[in-house]
């Protein structure tokens, strides 16, 4: 995993497990080799509930079937099985540095389980030295509500989305409290770290698009990049430490050949821990920026924008066996376009029991429980109660 991801993975793992390592090292002529990544599975149980025959365009809980409400499958969580390369010099007074991953998947709902392939998220280049910052160039997760996952504590487990075997992840807290920061082609700058208080700019591939015109959008042109930004401060003194922080981007969505939208969003957030107690308060909204993805939803056909909003809270302690005990809850609001259908999703909720034990250095046995719900405008609810269990392996 490239070095802010690894840094915010090892601060959930010390925040809410075991401490963390950076992976296994290789001297290799001028180059470091940094092999890192994680193996984690999870075995769940979903009873589903509400209403089988409710359409909720945009909801993430799964219907319930008219001769089974029972879901059982084993999954990787939310955050997937990882195997990733980095190579770090310097040279010419420039650090210079490469990472190529890939996430294979734990199941399949095959008789052969040979059919999904792995998940190819990061690819890029980085140059740059302490005192001017760095650049980035190709593909590695989106700078816009990154934070937001990354500050989850579901990253170690499943939260929701948990459903059959052959899943390539589960959801987190994804569509119930934040957007999907996603992986994207960019070309960004970060500024160097002053005390604490540092930024992220750059461009991003502009193939955002509206939830049914998805395919439709693919095949346009797009008239500009997307931007993306956060600034952030990270504090910390004795058994004290906390990060604040703010983000935003906004696409030009080309649905169609004749129907195109502008989208933004904005976020702020603050992860804070004291002792053996865990607080994380986060915030977004959108303007076309839709739910669970960006841009899904965000529009009608004909182009109309639908506002959306929501967060999540979180509070964790750490037992004096040295599990930690977390609590979460999260929703996402999506408005209505004008005088549309009440099929469309109104709101996605979630709430959060989560288990995490240190059983070694690197070994973590996870035990979560998630009440989900989808509710359309016409407030017809479907929902869902998932346990799972499981464990997750960092190297």
């Amino acid at each position: 995993m490239n070095k802010n991801i690894k840094l915010a993975v090892a601060g959930a793992v010390l925040a809410l497990s075991a401490s963390a390592s950076a992976g296994i090292i290789i001297p290799a002529g001028e180059w470091t080799m940094d092999i890192n990544g994680n193996v984690n599975a999870f075995a769940n149980w979903t009873k589903a509930k509400g209403d089988s025959s409710a359409t909720i365009t945009g909801g993430e809980v799964p219907a319930r079937q008219a001769h089974e409400d029972n879901i059982i499958g084993i999954n990787t969580g939310l955050l997937p099985a990882w195997l990733g390369f980095t190579g770090t010099t310097r040279q010419n007074d420039l650090d210079v540095s490469f990472t190529i991953s890939m996430q294979p998947n734990v199941s399949d709902n095959f008789s052969h389980g040979d059919a999904k392939t792995p998940l190819n998220r990061q690819a890029f280049v980085t140059f740059g030295d302490k005192s001017w910052g760095s650049v980035k160039l190709g593909k590695d997760i989106g700078i816009f509500a990154s934070d937001a996952i990354l500050n989850d504590m579901t990253l170690l487990g499943v939260g929701a989305g948990a459903a059959t075997s052959g899943a390539a992840t589960t959801l987190g807290g994804i569509g119930f409290g934040y957007i999907y920061a996603g992986w994207k082609g960019q070309v960004s700058y970060t500024t160097p770290n002053f005390n604490g208080f540092q930024m992220t700019v750059g461009i991003t591939n502009p193939n955002q698009a509206s939830g049914a015109t998805l395919a439709a959008a693919s095949a346009v042109y797009q008239e500009r990049f997307g931007l993306e930004g956060k600034a952030s401060y990270a504090f910390g003194a004795d058994n004290f430490s906390g990060k604040l922080w703010v983000s935003g981007a906004t696409y030009e969505i080309q649905q169609t050949t004749t129907v195109a939208n502008s989208a933004t969003a904005a976020d702020i957030g603050a992860a804070i821990n004291a002792g053996n107690v865990g607080l994380t308060g986060y915030y977004y909204r959108g303007d076309g920026a839709g739910t669970t993805v960006f841009g899904g939803n965000g529009a009608t056909t004909a182009g109309i924008k639908r506002n959306s909003d929501g967060g999540y809270l979180q509070a964790t302690y750490k037992l004096p066996t040295n599990t930690k005990l977390g609590i979460a809850y999260g929703i996402s609001s999506l408005d209505k376009a004008g005088g549309e259908a009440d099929t469309l999703v109104k709101e996605n909720t979630r709430v959060t029991v989560g288990l995490y034990h240190p059983l070694t250095k690197h070994l973590n046995l996870v035990a979560e429980y998630n009440d989900t719900s989808s509710k359309n405008h016409a407030n017809v609810e479907r929902t869902a109660n998932t346990g799972s269990l499981g464990a997750i392996l960092f190297f």
